[in-house]
């Protein structure tokens, strides 16, 4: 996802300094508190320089603007997120390269294109013409594709994505076909697994950079489900593409997105998850009202038990209290870094050490709030032992709040904790995002 280049705005010069006069405090006075220098401030008051949205949140919160500074810093126009056609489960082949010395790829294709096309030339096979598989090797497949979903999942933890892929991939292409040839309830079982090996697909996938493929997996987990007779996943695929949206600074779809996700007639935790969403939106706004109310509605709908116990987890399953962490991640886009701080350094002592990607996820987004705060050399002591298991997961999401960080850190490059950590952050961050 690319990050447009601010440009400077006398509309949110003029605004910030009658608001600052307002609140009776000097530049001096606003530059403690938001931890940008007094010149910067200044030059941004002229309309010199252009504000960035990290600023602009910090200034909205000092000045309790309540969001009004924040929407005058243009966002990427992102527009709602393109929603992959769907098609009926067994319209199309899949086809996969693998490579072991380069870029290995994933395409679907229709059938026709391939009678069309022709294989002579591929290794390949059929199950279309086998009979019935017994009822208990359809249960067999079901349980160990379910204890192999979960292995795939603490994997993912620790590896970059390209590494699962293949396999998950794979997988959900044999839950698919064997779904055909078994009785309707074990049917109904494989279909509802291979939407979750789908939907993982499709995290991992925008792990990679490419939100357009991410958003056709989760499409194809919806399709999946409903073949099985679950719709609610459709409501769950609204909260994924919020997270594409949330990415893309876009907090009116986010909003918008998660709201949808919240009807009566879906399971308490996608509502709930959905509600999480719907507060980070509120939080990229500014709003936080809105973002505590949204909180505490995704509390109490977590905190309900529903559904199949040997269903896979919607959602994250390696985060103890995932309210209290999104909380956490809030309070910085809230403009508010020492209490993000605070709340992420209580929720990340209760994370597995084994969950690497959960743990670069936060952690960098705490050393960022930490860095905000002016703590720079306390940022930097955060950010160094994180850089191992950035390399490992490859996240492009990571990534992002990565690029926030060196651009702080880049205020401060006078600080030998920085110096030391520049060269390896500057690499880590180039990352590819689409």
């Amino acid at each position: 996802m690319e990050v447009p280049v601010p440009q400077p705005s006398t509309e949110f010069g003029e605004e910030l300094r009658r608001r600052r006069l307002d609140a009776g405090l000097s530049l001096t006075a606003l530059s403690t508190a938001v931890h940008y220098s007094k010149a910067q401030l200044s030059k941004v008051e002229r309309g010199l320089k252009a504000p960035s949205r990290d600023l602009a949140r910090l200034c909205d919160s000092a000045l309790h603007a309540g969001g009004a500074l924040i929407a005058l810093v243009a966002a990427p126009v992102s527009g709602s997120p393109a929603e992959p056609a769907t098609h009926a489960i067994d319209e199309e082949e899949w086809t996969m390269q693998l490579s072991p010395d380069g870029p290995s790829w994933f395409q679907p294709v229709g059938r026709r294109q391939v009678m069309s096309a022709g294989a002579a030339s591929l290794m390949s096979w059929r199950t279309g013409g086998q009979g019935p598989v017994s009822p208990a090797t359809g249960a067999g497949m079901l349980e160990a594709s379910r204890s192999l979903f979960t292995h795939y999942r603490r994997l993912g933890q620790n590896v970059e994505p390209g590494f699962l892929l293949p396999g998950l991939i794979a997988q959900t292409h044999t839950l698919r076909e064997l779904s055909a040839h078994v009785d309707a309830r074990t049917r109904q079982e494989l279909l509802a697994l291979g939407s979750r090996y789908a939907e993982y697909v499709g995290w991992l996938v925008q792990e990679t950079g490419d939100e357009q493929a991410a958003l056709w997996w989760t499409q194809r987990a919806v399709d999946l489900a409903a073949a099985g007779g679950d719709r609610a996943l459709a409501g769950y695929a609204l909260v994924r593409r919020a997270l594409v949206t949330m990415y893309q600074d876009d907090a009116e779809q986010t909003v918008a997105l998660a709201q949808q996700a919240q009807r009566d007639s879906l399971p308490p935790r996608i509502r709930g998850l959905a509600a999480q969403r719907e507060a980070q939106g509120h939080a990229l706004a500014g709003d936080r009202d809105a973002c505590l109310r949204a909180l505490d509605r995704a509390r109490s709908l977590l905190a309900r038990q529903d559904g199949d116990a040997n269903a896979p987890v919607i959602g994250s399953m390696h985060l103890p209290d995932s309210v209290g962490m999104v909380t956490g991640w809030c309070l910085f886009d809230l403009g508010r870094p020492q209490e993000s701080a605070a709340e992420l350094d209580r929720q990340l002592a209760r994370v597995s050490p084994d969950a690497v990607r959960t743990q670069v996820r936060y952690g960098v987004r705490r050393a960022l709030a930490y860095a905000a705060d002016g703590e720079i050399d306390y940022a930097c002591e955060l950010t160094e032992p994180l850089l191992d298991g950035v390399t490992a997961v490859r996240s492009a999401t990571v990534t992002i709040d990565l690029r926030r960080l060196a651009r702080v850190l880049a205020r401060y490059s006078d600080h030998t904790a920085v110096r030391r950590l520049a060269p390896r952050l500057g690499t880590l961050s180039r990352f590819p995002t689409s």
